[in-house]
């Protein structure tokens, strides 16, 4: 089976799965898991920020990072697809407690004179505009990367007007390898920043909040509230590090594999390929007189896995798992259910 559903689906390699043999252990809620210490120390540095905090995952990152920069009733801003508004359980308004703010962007760019326009004055009517959140790469814009010019643009913006800006960065060395810049310089104007190291960078489990250390000072109390201390986590640490390692370069190589796979879909008539930037492909069957669904069962029937990003809109994404050779003949499977359709 071709998985191509999400990098998600990636396994740990070996040296990760050594890594949890001899990582040293302790009580993380303590503070006492060396392992997990190193994690986080050496994320914050990676990423060029004060300190850095080890959470479950991508989802708990951004809800413990939009309750640390927020109160209850506080206005977020972000764009009108992003992940934390369309597939986080709507926890920013059951747990965090506060009101979305949905601007349309432009593959995923949230335009800065748009954000101007939508901040609204300090009135008493309003709730108060606390924080902006951007989401890089962009997964529903087809795994966009924001630019460092719209970063900085939206940073300066949202900190003139006293706000915080927060990146949803699950994807974020994908970004930077497809800028080729340093991921610390691409966040520098970011008050905080989640990565995911499950994704792209193929650890088993987990993700990590950067910030200053006041403000991770903070985040730890509301990662303990959602359940997330944890006791011997540096089991879940130690093959992270090992991914912060060995695995962000390699990502080039999905990047490949996605362009490889786009620009042999192009070729089928009728199908409509969106721009491919980074490990994330989107075609339209609109034309093909397939929806979504009956095609990825017809898809899953042949050998091949995928998702669905709407009616008529499928999504495949390449990863450590997926060589050049499964692109090639998940390409070769599409082109002969869209033939046999005509």
């Amino acid at each position: 089976m071709i998985d191509l559903r999400s990098d998600t689906v990636t396994l740990p390699t070996k040296e990760m799965l050594e890594s949890v043999l001899e990582a040293r252990l302790g009580d993380d809620v303590s503070r006492e898991d060396e392992t997990v210490n190193t994690l986080e120390e050496t994320a914050a540095k990676l990423l060029g920020k004060e300190a850095g905090l080890l959470v479950t995952s991508g989802t708990q990152g951004n809800l413990v990072s939009i309750m640390t920069h927020t109160t209850p009733g506080d206005e977020v801003y972000m764009e009108a697809e992003s992940h934390v508004y369309y597939y986080e359980v709507g926890g920013l308004s059951a747990i965090a407690g506060v009101i979305p703010h949905l601007i349309p962007g432009n593959r995923g760019q949230i335009p800065p004179e748009t954000l101007e326009e939508e901040l609204r004055p300090p009135n008493i009517h309003f709730p108060n505009p606390r924080l902006v959140v951007i989401e890089n790469t962009h997964n529903r814009a087809g795994g966009t990367v924001i630019p460092q010019e719209n970063i900085k643009a939206i940073a300066d913006i949202s900190h003139d007007r006293g706000l915080s800006l927060h990146i949803d960065g699950a994807r974020i060395f994908n970004a930077a390898v497809a800028l080729n810049v340093d991921v610390a310089k691409l966040v520098e104007p970011a008050d905080s920043i989640t990565f995911c190291l499950s994704k792209g960078l193929s650890a088993p489990v987990g993700s990590v909040i950067v910030g200053s250390e006041e403000f991770i000072e903070k985040a730890r109390k509301y990662r303990k509230m959602l359940g997330g201390g944890m006791r011997q986590a540096g089991i879940i640490a130690a093959p992270g590090l090992v991914a912060l390692k060995t695995m962000i370069e390699r990502l080039r190589e999905d990047h490949e594999n996605a362009r490889i796979l786009a620009e042999n879909l192009t070729s089928i008539e009728n199908l409509k390929v969106w721009p491919v930037e980074t490990n994330i492909v989107i075609v339209d069957l609109a034309n093909t007189g397939y929806q979504s669904t009956d095609f990825l069962q017809k898809l899953e029937q042949r050998g091949v896995r995928a998702v669905s990003f709407g009616k008529t809109l499928v999504r495949f994404t390449t990863h450590r798992m997926v060589s050049k050779e499964d692109v090639l003949q998940a390409f070769t499977i599409v082109a002969s259910i869209l033939e046999s359709n005509n």
